[in-house]
């Protein structure tokens, strides 16, 4: 414990994290290209080291200044530098981003306050691009036509292997050995462990900003905590969940919505392999057990009885009853004279 101590307080004193908070722009930026680097390369870094450095971040978004800027950053920040994370450590990036941002939002004034809400509109758009967008394989007629072009691969790979049969017995069996992998490999992107990635993303977010209190006194029980876990999670604040419900669909629907002119018929659950039920969650936690009335009602308004659930098939249309309607429209008018 005390070498990853150690080895965070070195990376805070770094220069181009000390540089990433710096007021000049010209030595912002490069200092952002050299962590950049140094995020691709390293495999390692711990939690706390990855706080170390979200710390640098934030007061280095912090300081830029016009919208333009701002949001190039963004993106950077983003879109360009989370894709290119190796997979090792990209959750825990994700993870110190959240809590970073959940630590520091009230702190935030309104002169900043919505360039920080676009960062964050970034991240949840980044986030279903590397979680979702190259998983989502088509149902159906298209699944099964992709199983053919899989078999078609194997058998093509086995003739392969029948025409070299002069090749040495220790070769073939590597061959043997590497197609197997790829069968095993193939078989797990169709199982359970496919959105195994994804769900830890949203556990990660069921636990920080869209846990439904805001206090867990489970947290602090005394017992043995990973490293990870014996740093704990802000929750919330409301206005993080409110911001985060508003945007979700928005930025989900960029991902699985191609048909922007509805001119294909067929639903998009019908299309597509879309794990719903797991992107929905945090909101139907929010929307059951979260105290406050108003978080509830936004969960439910601006995500589970969203009019887009129910055009990509994942919601059937509730029709209201209009008698009920009536009876809550009718007032009281008083005692008769």
């Amino acid at each position: 414990m005390a070498t990853r101590t150690d080895s965070a307080d070195q990376i805070q004193k770094t220069p181009f994290v000390k540089e990433l908070a710096a007021s000049d722009r010209k030595t912002r930026d490069k200092a952002l290209e050299s962590l950049s680097r140094f995020l691709r390369a390293r495999r390692d870094l711990s939690l706390l080291e990855l706080l170390k450095i979200w710390k640098g971040l934030f007061f280095c978004f912090y300081h830029s200044d016009r919208p333009l800027t701002q949001q190039a950053l963004a993106r950077e920040l983003s879109y360009t530098l989370v894709p290119s994370l190796p997979r090792e450590s990209r959750l825990r990036f994700l993870r110190a981003f959240w809590i970073t941002i959940g630590r520091d939002f009230h702190a935030l004034d309104r002169v900043r306050l919505d360039k920080y809400l676009f960062l964050i509109r970034c991240y949840v758009g980044v986030a279903f691009e590397v979680y979702l967008k190259g998983k989502i394989s088509p149902s159906d007629n298209n699944g099964i036509a992709e199983d053919g072009q899989k078999k078609r691969k194997r058998q093509d790979k086995k003739d392969k292997k029948a025409n070299g049969k002069r090749r040495k017995q220790s070769t073939e069996e590597e061959e043997e050995e590497s197609t197997h992998h790829e069968e095993e490999e193939e078989e797990e992107e169709d199982g359970t462990e496919k959105w195994s990635a994804l769900e830890s993303y949203i556990t990660l977010l069921e636990n920080g900003p869209l846990c439904p209190i805001n206090f867990d006194p489970t947290e602090n029980d005394g017992s043995k905590k990973s490293e990870e876990d014996s740093i704990p999670m802000p929750h919330g604040p409301d206005g993080l969940r409110y911001h985060i419900t508003d945007i979700w669909l928005d930025e989900l629907a960029k991902v699985i919505d191609k048909d922007e002119d509805g001119s294909n018929e067929v639903a998009l659950k019908d299309r597509y392999d879309i794990p719903m039920d797991l992107l929905l969650r945090p909101f139907e936690k929010l929307n059951k057990e979260s105290p406050t009335k108003s978080v509830r009602q936004r969960a439910s308004e601006e995500v589970l009885k969203d009019e887009r659930l129910v055009q990509w098939g994942f919601k059937e249309k509730v029709v209201e009853d209009d008698n009920s309607e009536e009876d809550e429209d009718e007032e009281w008018g008083g005692l008769d004279d």
